[in-house]
């Protein structure tokens, strides 16, 4: 689906009120005439800094040692300048560029295509970042599969190089126009999805496959409610399924009579990523009866990304809510999986972009399906990005507030220092506690800090 590329005004039926409409489409809510003004872009920079992981990373077969984060700098013709960042998951975005290019080699042809991007957006004008982001993405898209050498390189390898892009395009359009709170920034079409403002939101760790039990048990007696625990092992289906099925045991042994007040039926539910490594509906229809048979079929909250993205597999009924992450790269896409019966999205605002994340919230609200926030091992800033969309998503069915993986903490060597980074480090709406992070009126009106300089990053770049 392609929108109109030109700008015009439609009245609202007031002689003083209208409706702004930009060139993707999108109505911008009614505002006087010439409330939002357009940006120019006149001067763009990168930078970049590899931060070293605790341990090796490993999923979708492959270890992450280190994590690249990217600066991207816009300055506009009337002099204001603002920096966006982005943290780049290449495993994640697409496994085969990875595997076919040394790790560092891989996060050079990501951050080569978010260089390339500012300089597509050098000199253009928009009212709003959705604009650039329909502008520039196809050509980046294309520039991508060229310099990777992949033909079928994933849609979300582009939109993770453009974050950074987005992040910097969306903090000039607040400055510009004088926008200083993330609910003044949401374009009108999208606050029917981003209309919450949730006083607690639910903070999942990631347990990938390596976490020995005692440790899940251990965040569970701590607080954690909701965790995200990763399934699909190494090895042939049947190995993957045996060892699937006895690490379910072992979790549901441990932990499944323990009771939280945040679920209504007062017990631990069960997030199950699989990162597309189940290759048929039979295997894991398997893995479910295992669950039904010792009892923790119930507790199943979500399995994420079950089946391999080329697959055409209806999922509404599989007794159980199946949800679309990596396969969900735009709008149309996330429809497309819903339309399969996908009964929730994973949203991830800093691994698909802010413009593109809103129009995804948007698709799924109107289809009444339920949508949660996963992380991309991102660093502290990146995580109130994330944080800004999951306070405002509608309750997620069975628990009454929001849903937000973080597990940077659990995965960087030099957390602590990057915390540092965060323009208010020592806020308690930054802190996870008991298992949820707890929104109050200071974290609302400083939306996070997202609109505030991080010294450190700016520093990075000469403007």
């Amino acid at each position: 689906m392609r929108f109109t590329r030109r700008n015009f005004i439609k009245t609202t039926g007031t002689a003083t009120a209208f409706t702004l409409v930009n060139k993707t489409g999108f109505a911008m809510g009614p505002k006087p005439l010439n409330a939002l003004k357009p940006v120019t872009i006149a001067q763009v920079d990168s930078q970049f800094e590899r931060e070293p992981l605790i341990r090796p990373f490993g999923f979708k077969g492959g270890y992450m040692s280190e994590i690249w984060q990217t600066m991207a700098m816009m300055k506009s013709t009337s002099g204001l300048e603002k920096v966006g960042l982005c943290t780049q998951n290449v495993l994640w975005s697409d496994a085969k560029v990875f595997a076919d290019h040394s790790e560092a080699g891989g996060n050079a042809i990501m951050y080569a295509m978010s260089e390339r991007a500012l300089h597509l957006c050098k000199g253009k004008s928009f009212t709003t970042p959705l604009d650039l982001l329909e502008d520039i993405l196809d050509e980046l898209y294309e520039y991508g599969k060229e310099i990777s050498g992949n033909p079928h390189l994933r849609k979300t390898f582009a939109l993770n190089a453009m974050v950074g892009v987005d992040n910097a395009a969306w903090l000039l359009h607040a400055a510009e126009n004088g926008i200083t709170n993330f609910d003044d920034m949401i374009p009108e079409p999208f606050k029917p999805a981003l209309s919450h403002h949730h006083k607690k939101v639910a903070s999942i760790p990631l347990m990938a496959y390596s976490i020995p039990i005692t440790e899940i048990k251990q965040a569970a007696d701590e607080g954690y409610f909701f965790m995200k625990i990763k399934i699909g092992q190494p090895g042939t289906q049947q190995e993957m399924l045996q060892k699937d099925m006895e690490r379910l045991s072992a979790i549901h042994k441990s932990i499944g009579h323990m009771e939280t007040s945040h679920s209504t039926n007062g017990k631990l539910p069960y997030y199950f990523d699989a990162n597309g490594r189940y290759e048929s509906k039979e295997t894991l229809l398997k893995l479910l009866d295992h669950a039904k048979k010792i009892g923790a079929f119930d507790q199943i909250a979500i399995i994420e990304e079950p089946f391999p993205e080329h697959l055409e597999v209806v999922v509404n009924d599989m007794g159980v809510r199946i949800a679309s992450d990596e396969s969900a790269h735009t709008d149309e896409d996330a429809i497309h999986r819903m339309e399969m019966g996908y009964q929730a999205i994973a949203l991830k605002a800093i691994a698909k972009t802010l413009s593109m994340t809103m129009k995804i919230a948007q698709a799924a609200h109107e289809r009444g399906v339920p949508c949660f926030c996963a992380d991309l091992t991102v660093n502290p800033i990146l995580v109130e990005w994330n944080k800004a969309i999951a306070a405002r998503l509608s309750p997620f069915p069975g628990l009454g507030l929001g849903l937000l993986e973080t597990n940077g903490h659990q995965n960087y060597k030099n957390w602590g220092t990057m915390v540092g980074y965060h323009p208010y480090p020592d806020a308690g709406w930054r802190k996870t506690k008991e298992g949820v992070f707890n929104l109050d009126r200071d974290y609302y009106q400083k939306s996070g800090g997202i609109f505030a300089d991080s010294p450190h990053y700016q520093e990075m770049l000469r403007f």
